[in-house]
């Protein structure tokens, strides 16, 4: 957690390899991998998710989410296919696989965001905003999928301010402000923590 600006996408880009940093170490499983290209970064078991959805736009769900279990997880064509079309339903979209990625509305890009990046067998998922934009209705529904997802035995890194969703989806809160790590505990301590409620609301007159 943390306002905006805080640093919070900056630090999945620095752990999935997209940007490096300008010091300081990041270790995976006890292994340095500061640095690391995103696409090794996929290989060791890191995967992502972004505020905005970048999918194949010319391919089909299912196509887009067949490229990640291939590439990521290294299956061949047809056990691709299988483990998509599971993936898929477990998010909702079995239903769409056929649809071109570019016909898809903001709400759904988000699932199938989720559906790629599961499809490359993550051990660690970055879950950036998955439940901006979703409705009321949308979001019992996205806390399931992440319950499933904490099920697999993945371990989930998320970015939110959908308080409904930090307090219900996770067990600890860390919250940055400027790229500083002000609080830590699980959500009912952090809620509590002045400094927090500073970060967000300012300091009282």
């Amino acid at each position: 957690m943390g306002p905006n600006g805080a640093g919070k996408s900056t630090l999945l880009n620095i752990i999935s390899g997209t940007y490096k940093p300008d010091y300081g170490v990041i270790k995976f499983r006890g292994r340095n991998i500061t640095g690391l290209a995103p696409n090794k970064a996929c290989r060791l078991g890191i995967a992502r998710t972004f505020q905005i959805p970048q999918p194949f736009t010319n391919l089909t769900v299912l196509q887009n989410t067949i490229v990640a279990a291939e590439y990521g997880k290294g299956l061949g064509r047809v056990a691709a296919e299988n483990e998509s079309l599971k993936i898929l339903e477990m998010v909702g979209l079995l239903g769409e696989k056929d649809v071109l990625t570019r016909d898809l509305a903001a709400i759904t890009l988000k699932r199938l965001e989720l559906a790629r990046s599961l499809a490359s067998n993550p051990a660690l998922l970055l879950l950036d905003e998955v439940a901006a934009g979703l409705t009321e209705e949308e979001i019992p529904r996205m806390l399931e999928i992440i319950q499933q997802v904490r099920e697999m035995g993945i371990t989930i890194i998320l970015i939110e301010h959908i308080m409904r969703v930090m307090t219900k989806a996770v067990d600890r809160i860390i919250v940055i402000d400027k790229g500083v790590k002000i609080s830590e505990g699980t959500p009912n301590e952090v809620m509590k923590d002045t400094k927090v409620i500073q970060a967000y609301l300012g300091e009282a007159e």
